[in-house]
C-alpha cells in the first residue's frame, strides 16, 4: 500500500498552503494498492515533535477520518474525504495543517486498511480509532512531511 502527495514528497517540505501560514487546507493525496480483501481505510495525521511544555505526550492530533471507502484512491486538496471524521488534539472535526510553535516538526499521514468497518460515532478520539482497530490492521503506509515556520508566533 502506498500514500502519496504530489504537493510533496516523503521526507520533504510541506507546503506552507497546507499549514496555518497558509490556507490551511489539506494536501492532495493518493492512495494505492490497497490490499483487496480491506473493509476500510483510517487516515490519521500526527505531529511526535510537540515540545513538552505544550503537550506531556509530544503528541498533537490533526486529523483523524475513518471507515473510508476501500476503494478511495485520491483525497483530493481541502476536501472532506468520505468516512467518518475524528477528533483531534485541539477538540476540532476538521484538517488542522502544520503549525510547529518552536522549530522544524515532522507530520506523519498514516495510513491504514483494515479488516473491518470500524463501530465508533463520529468524533472519536486517535486513541479510540486505534485501540478499535488494533486486530484488524491488515496495511499501512505513511508519508512524512517536514514544516518549520518563517517566523514563530506570526
Amino acid at each position: 500500500m502506498q500514500l502519496k502527495s504530489a504537493a510533496f514528497e516523503n521526507g520533504g517540505k510541506v507546503p506552507s498552503k497546507y499549514t496555518c501560514d497558509g490556507s490551511n487546507i489539506s494536501p492532495p493525496l493518493q492512495i494505492e494498492d490497497v490490499p483487496p480483501n480491506a473493509k476500510c481505510l483510517v487516515l490519521i495525521l500526527d505531529d511526535p515533535d510537540v515540545p513538552h511544555f505544550v503537550r506531556k505526550d509530544r503528541m498533537w492530533v490533526h486529523w483523524v477520518i475513518y471507515n473510508i471507502p476501500p476503494k478511495t484512491t485520491v483525497l483530493a486538496e481541502g476536501a472532506i474525504p468520505p468516512g467518518l471524521v475524528g477528533k483531534g488534539t485541539g477538540g476540532q472535526l476538521f484538517y488542522q495543517g502544520p503549525c510547529p510553535p518552536d522549530r522544524e516538526h515532522r507530520y506523519f499521514f498514516k495510513l491504514y486498511a483494515l479488516d473491518a468497518v470500524l463501530s465508533l460515532p463520529e468524533g472519536a478520539t486517535k486513541e479510540m480509532v486505534e485501540a478499535a482497530m488494533k486486530e484488524h490492521i491488515i496495511g499501512k503506509t505513511e508519508l512524512m512531511g517536514k514544516y518549520v515556520r518563517q517566523k514563530v508566533g506570526a
